[in-house]
């Protein structure tokens, strides 16, 4: 693999091809548990836990779009970037204290909707 296949930090290693095969609800629904590993951070006072979730998350906003683009699915992205700057909205805009359930429950929809369909 390349280095662009991958991502590697403290354990963390991203297949990009495998994630290209997931649905788009779960790759939403696996982002989601990123973010919620992110606001858990936050609200425990784990600046380290909180950086290292928000960068994996990045990665897989960044892989979910690499997957859609020229796709079928190419409509997709315009929803994967917005998530995408909610989430960076609620850890740099400070409006986390506002905002973190709702996104939470926007991601868990995704999660939900996947392991329904399976």
């Amino acid at each position: 693999m390349t280095e662009k296949e991958t991502m590697q930090q403290a354990g963390y290693r991203m297949d990009r091809s495998r994630w290209a095969q997931l649905s788009f609800d779960e790759q939403m629904g696996n982002i989601g548990s990123e973010v919620g590993r992110a606001i858990k951070a936050r609200r425990e006072g784990k600046l380290l836990k909180e950086e290292r979730a928000i960068e994996r998350a990045i990665d897989l906003f960044s892989a979910t779009m690499e997957a859609h683009i020229n796709t079928a699915d190419a409509y997709r992205l315009k929803e994967v970037l917005r998530a995408r700057d909610e989430f960076l909205r609620l850890f740099y805009d400070g409006t986390f204290a506002e905002d973190a359930d709702s996104i939470e429950r926007y991601f868990l929809w995704f999660a939900w909707r996947s392991r329904s369909s399976s």
